[in-house]
């Protein structure tokens, strides 16, 4: 690794730990983790403690609330669900300024005209920003798991089901991570970029949804083949091989963002004419 290289990936490294962004971005996924079943069981007690109210009007609850309390995965799917949303939305808009913002500050000129090349300032962020995701992943559905399987009556969920769990929900964070690095760093527009992504994480996925698409092979309906498996656990087992391909698939299309942005700075040009330095 080049000097050049290795003061990037230092950069990367400092700018996202030492301006707490990390931790704020870990306090966020943790608590969802911790807050998810609790969440559930708690309407499930709230529920049954009003049976007597709803009774009244001639409704049963009592089978909604042994269900509310009955699997550890009701539990652990919840916390997924927030993953693949809140979490996702904090991390797009934590790490905003590294994906393109400083493009915008004009802090890249300096370095720019000082000789750092495209590779040794988008490299670090492909490999810091998204590998930060699936760490956080697998520890907050263990978490998740571990608080489930307290609170409600079966654990009904296998330590192989959540450890793919946090894998997949991490490689889908990955993916989208990508993506606002590639359209951020590109236009030197993060908080387009950030909108764009936020949006289509919620539109494309729905749209495959009512479309009945499989969830193998798709890298935009990760977030539900992990609910899959948390619900089914066997699913790990018989469909082993689709899913390390649907992960290898996913992969390849992170290379491939890279690639594009690395196009994309390598075509832009530094302009000093007028009376603004632009990029």
């Amino acid at each position: 690794m080049n000097q050049q290289l290795r003061a990037s990936f230092k950069k990367e490294r400092l700018a996202f730990f030492r301006t707490k962004r990390f931790l704020i971005l870990a306090l966020i996924v943790i608590g969802w983790a911790i807050l998810g079943p609790l969440l559930i069981r708690g309407l499930g007690v709230m529920m049954d403690s009003l049976s007597d109210v709803y009774g009244d009007f001639g409704v049963d609850v009592s089978g909604m609330t042994d269900m509310l309390a009955a699997n550890a995965s009701t539990g652990v799917m919840s916390s997924i669900s927030d993953l693949t949303t809140t979490g996702l939305i904090a991390f797009l808009l934590l790490i905003n300024s590294f994906a393109g913002g400083e493009q915008k500050k004009r802090s890249i000129i300096i370095p720019r005209t000082s000789g750092l090349g495209s590779t040794s300032y988008l490299l670090p962020k492909y490999i810091i920003y998204p590998l930060t995701a699936p760490i956080l992943t697998i520890a907050a559905v263990f978490i998740s798991w571990g608080i489930s399987a307290l609170i409600f009556d079966v654990n009904d969920v296998t330590a192989g089901a959540v450890l793919a769990a946090g894998i997949i929900i991490g490689v889908y964070l990955m993916f989208y991570i990508c993506i606002h690095l590639t359209l951020g760093t590109a236009t030197g527009r993060a908080g387009m970029s950030s909108a764009i992504v936020i949006i289509a994480s919620f539109i494309v996925p729905g749209v495959f949804s009512v479309l009945g698409s499989d969830h193998i092979y798709n890298p935009f309906m990760l977030g539900a083949l992990a609910v899959s498996v948390v619900a089914d656990s066997a699913m790990l087992t018989i469909m082993r091989g689709e899913i390390i391909a649907t992960i290898l698939i996913v992969f390849a299309l992170m290379l491939i963002l890279y690639f594009v942005a690395l196009f994309a700075q390598n075509a832009k040009k530094i302009d000093n004419s007028g009376n603004e330095i632009r990029l």
